[in-house]
């Protein structure tokens, strides 16, 4: 049974955390770990970020996410704290 994940994300600016959560590195990286995503860009707030997505599991999520690779796509898109993360049953 997959679930859904939604995380917020204070970003420096949301077109560079944009482009490289949609690259092709990143896609493949998600896809990979069997991880489909979206953001959105706060209404009120332009640097926050909002994925919802979907994981097979909060586990394989959590592993992926605190991933070193993961840490460092992170760190390179300009997300600038730690996230709020929310699980929810699929």
């Amino acid at each position: 049974m997959s679930i859904k994940v939604v995380i917020f994300l204070e970003v420096k600016d949301f077109e560079v955390f944009s482009n490289t959560f949609n690259s092709d590195g990143a896609r493949n990286a998600r896809q990979e770990a069997g991880i489909e995503a979206e953001i959105h860009q706060g209404l009120d707030n332009p640097n926050q970020s909002v994925g919802i997505a979907t994981a097979p599991s909060k586990e394989e999520f959590s592993a992926f996410f605190t991933s070193p690779a993961q840490q460092e796509r992170m760190q390179s898109a300009g997300v600038q704290g730690p996230p709020i993360i929310t699980f929810l049953k699929g």
